[in-house]
């Protein structure tokens, strides 16, 4: 409903080695206020977004994105595995139900058995590696084993002293699962699943790690962390944890497993002990992230080897338990508004929200104050538009012409997000009032600049 809202509210303003790396997205469903699954849709076709993982396999989400071209990873989550990993029936009946029943039209690619199981649910431990495998004999019953690979993200806490990243192993205690796990992997032609967050190692690391070192930015060469080891120079977190899983698994003999990083990213928002999650933040570590992984850098152990890596994730999840930052590591407000636009440029691109166009909108001259008005209590209410920085005190705070000037920065970010639906030609302002059932039409009118900046 928000995003209708939203269209309504915009719809007449105008504003004239191998594989590649892919850089996919994790979409939570923990929301207030859900889009529907084919609102979802909409937005991936819109952002480019040609690989998701769900967290689950909903039959709706699944019928939505058949014919779409989308690749989904589904997953069994953690309360189906005890029985899945007790009963070959019991995981044939999960395949034939979520993954039969929608291919080939959905476009499955992968399943993730469980999530973070070895860290989070430790009784489920020994019956990992039985679930992977009566899963795995179910796609070779139906012929679908070589499209279709089966894994299980594990958190990258299972890896013990991963600086320098030569000297990185797992967890000793997991070996009786990690080694057969790891065997599983390799003779099914599968890869590694980790879930890599650099936010939570700057967090602990007591100011040890930098902040440039985690956000990808360039550091110089006395800055950057060498392996005394093989020499080998560090510009970034991501990358360490990365080489570490590979040293890992090359401690037990495992040296041709790929690695496909399942969640990363950077919160946007945090309480008062998190004063690093910021919008500007997460917007710097998402925006290298992707130009570092779409560049098939690859890592220094591995340079030009792809390491595909999802995104956490697609929207904010406000029913989320824990801290603030715990809701806000989304790229999306729930109604399809961006709640910061990257920086990335090439309308190919996965997520390209182009900043270079000059044109935008403000409020004609004419415009009635009221309407005005209206418009932006929708904007800042039902349309969840991040309206703090137009607060009091705030640098979009703009005392003398409040309405107009504040309109038009509001304005500024949603017509953003609606050049990504694709081309913008003639719209106006319409937003719907439920309060008084009228509908407010204001007119506005094209401004060119030289620079545009995102809030």
């Amino acid at each position: 409903m928000g995003l209708l809202l939203l269209l309504l509210l915009l719809s007449v303003f105008t504003a004239s080695s191998g594989e590649d790396a892919f850089i996919g997205v994790n979409i939570g469903t923990d929301l207030s206020d859900m889009p529907s699954p084919t609102q979802v849709v909409a937005l991936l076709k819109a952002q480019n977004i040609r690989h998701i993982r769900l967290f689950d396999a909903d039959r709706a989400m699944l019928l939505a994105l058949a014919n779409s071209g989308i690749r989904v990873t589904v997953s069994v989550p953690n309360d189906q595995l005890l029985g899945i990993g007790q009963s070959n029936a019991t995981a044939a009946n999960w395949v034939t139900r979520n993954v039969l029943a929608h291919v080939p039209a959905t476009n499955i690619t992968g399943i993730a058995v469980g999530s973070e199981v070895l860290t989070t649910l430790s009784n489920a431990a020994p019956i990992l590696v039985s679930a992977m495998k009566f899963i795995q004999s179910a796609l070779v019953a139906a012929n679908i084993d070589s499209q279709i690979k089966v894994s299980t993200p594990h958190a990258s806490s299972i890896i013990l002293d991963s600086f320098p990243p030569s000297q990185a192993f797992f967890n000793r205690t997991w070996d009786p699962v990690m080694v057969p796990l790891l065997k599983f992997l390799q003779s099914t032609g599968s890869y590694l699943m980790l879930n890599v967050y650099p936010y939570y190692d700057y967090m602990q690391s007591n100011n040890v790690i930098p902040l440039d070192y985690a956000l990808f930015r360039p550091l110089p060469p006395n800055k950057e962390a060498v392996d005394s080891n093989t020499l080998l120079h560090y510009t970034n977190v991501f990358d360490a944890i990365v080489d570490a899983a590979y040293f890992a698994m090359s401690y037990l003999n495992f040296t041709n497993i790929p690695i496909v990083v399942t969640e990363t990213g950077w919160p946007s928002k945090g309480d008062s002990s998190e004063p690093d999650a910021t919008v500007d933040n997460a917007n710097t570590y998402n925006s290298n992230l992707i130009k570092h992984v779409l560049n098939n850098t690859g890592t220094p152990k591995h340079p030009g080897i792809a390491v595909s890596t999802y995104i956490y994730e697609l929207y904010n999840e406000d029913l989320r338990p824990g801290s603030v930052s715990e809701k806000n590591w989304g790229l999306f407000y729930a109604s399809g508004v961006p709640i910061y636009i990257l920086h990335l440029t090439g309308s190919g691109t996965v997520l390209a929200n182009d900043t270079t166009n000059k044109t935008y909108c403000v409020a004609r001259d004419a415009a009635d104050p009221k309407m005005l008005q209206a418009a932006l209590d929708w904007a800042c209410g039902p349309g969840k538009v991040d309206c703090s920085p137009l607060l009091q005190g705030q640098p979009c705070y703009e005392p003398d012409n409040v309405i107009k000037t504040h309109l038009m920065l509001l304005i500024h970010i949603i017509t953003r997000w609606l050049w990504l639906m694709g081309p913008v030609t003639s719209m106006e302002l319409l937003p719907s009032l439920p309060q008084t059932q009228v509908m407010v039409r204001v007119g506005f009118r094209e401004v060119v600049v030289e620079e545009m900046a995102p809030l």
